[in-house]
């Protein structure tokens, strides 16, 4: 055993367990591509001030979670991304992605960082997925992204999941509302957390998002940001709920929910499923308008987006037996010779294979015959191709349906046309 541990918070990844991922990516790439999203991918660390001012100074990401370090050579201090929007509006600023096109639909699957304590379905190191409208914020782009992200929920067979959406309405709405909750939340001073001390006089909205059982009696009497809304930003909110329910996505108005990022205006939502416990997210999003403003732009850029965590939704995946049934096939190929003598031939016969495009195994602990078939079958093979003396001097090879336990002899010729794509994979179903 290794004198060396990984880091706390972070944890490896096997390839078993990667192929769970890899099939998530595949659902997500594929989606993103359906729906008109192109992958972006940004830098794992920026300039610490471009978190601060996009994300907000008030929050508890800037506030205690940023893995910020030693400053680069001009003294500008670095940090970890701990989320991908205000990384993915500095790249389209920088690009000058709109002078391009007027709307950019961008993608991305990332790692990400935040100094939080670890427990299930938190690390300190972590992967989202996730999508950005920029350009566009109108209720019909809130709804496309949205729609996006339900949709990959439910092409992974994902069940029991609850969308909850709210509308935080324009900047005067919440300047209204803002002081509404300092009048309210005033006279509970002396009992609320410090946290929430802290947030009433910063930002008093985050209050509404507290996870603190001793004061969810007092948030829940707090007025609603609803009732402080402009007439044009409930009709902006109704028409994003007019479209998904034309599409059949079932949701629940959920008025104290705020995302815990100051960027967000209008509607945002979360997803949280059931299976998670107390940390029961696995992704939401919404509507940022402002934010690029606030990382210099000389006007607001319309834009909306979401963030799923992997391992939140890989936990859930796995709890609601959706893994059960994967069939994680090894190799198409595995090649066992009779005797080492013949491990040259069969080398070379590999190497044809994989070179017609055939993901093939062959042992190289020089094994026996026996030993070889049972890798065969515990790395689940879908064929095995046998090699002899025989086999050598006529060219043709027994090949084994390892799933149906079919065998036949042919030449390597042949077997590189049976298993080549799409052939193959219909073989293995009959």
């Amino acid at each position: 055993m290794s004198q060396y541990q990984a880091v706390k918070g972070t944890r490896d990844v096997f390839p078993e367990e990667a192929a769970q991922w890899k099939y998530v990516e595949g659902i997500v790439h594929s989606l993103a591509s359906l729906y008109g999203f192109s992958e972006i991918r940004t830098p794992v660390f920026e300039y610490t001030e471009l978190f601060q001012r996009g994300i907000g100074s008030t929050t508890d990401i800037v506030g205690k979670e940023m893995f910020t370090f030693l400053p680069d050579p001009k003294g500008r201090s670095l940090t970890l991304r701990p989320e991908m929007t205000a990384g993915v509006m500095r790249a389209a600023l920088q690009k000058n992605l709109l002078s391009m096109a007027p709307v950019h639909k961008l993608y991305y699957i990332s790692e990400l960082f935040r100094k939080e304590r670890p427990q299930a379905g938190r690390q300190r190191q972590f992967s989202q997925f996730g999508a950005e409208l920029i350009g566009v914020s109108s209720p019909a782009a809130v709804a496309e992204v949205m729609t996006l992200m339900m949709q990959v929920f439910e092409s992974l067979g994902l069940h029991g999941l609850k969308l909850r959406v709210n509308t935080l309405g324009g900047t005067e709405d919440r300047l209204r509302y803002r002081e509404a909750l300092q009048g309210y939340f005033a006279p509970f001073r002396d009992v609320l957390d410090e946290a929430s001390k802290e947030r009433l006089e910063k930002n008093p909205l985050r209050i509404l998002d507290s996870k603190n059982p001793d004061i969810q009696e007092i948030v829940a009497g707090a007025p609603r940001l609803y009732d402080y809304l402009n007439a044009a930003a409930v009709e902006d909110f109704e028409k994003v709920l007019f479209y998904l329910g034309e599409r059949g996505i079932v949701y629940e108005i959920d008025h104290r929910l705020v995302r815990g990022l100051d960027y967000y205006c209008n509607t945002a939502f979360e997803v949280t499923s059931s299976e998670l416990g107390a940390q029961d997210a696995i992704g939401g999003g919404g509507r940022y308008d402002g934010l690029a403003r606030e990382l210099g732009s000389s006007s607001d850029v319309p834009a909306s987006g979401f963030a799923v965590g992997i391992e939140r939704l890989l936990m859930t995946m796995e709890k609601q037996g959706l893994f059960a049934a994967f069939d994680h096939r090894g190799p198409m190929v595995y090649v066992i010779v009779q005797n080492q003598e013949l491990s040259d031939h069969g080398l070379q016969v590999a190497y044809r294979l994989r070179k017609g495009g055939i993901m093939t195994e062959i042992d190289l602990a020089a094994r026996s015959m026996k030993a070889q078939m049972r890798e065969a079958n515990r790395i689940k093979a879908s064929y095995a191709l046998f090699i002899g003396a025989s086999e050598v001097e006529t060219g043709l090879y027994a090949l084994k349906n390892l799933v149906t336990s079919e065998q036949t002899t042919i030449s390597l010729e042949t077997v590189l046309e049976r298993l080549s794509e799409p052939v193959a994979k219909e073989l293995l179903k009959s």
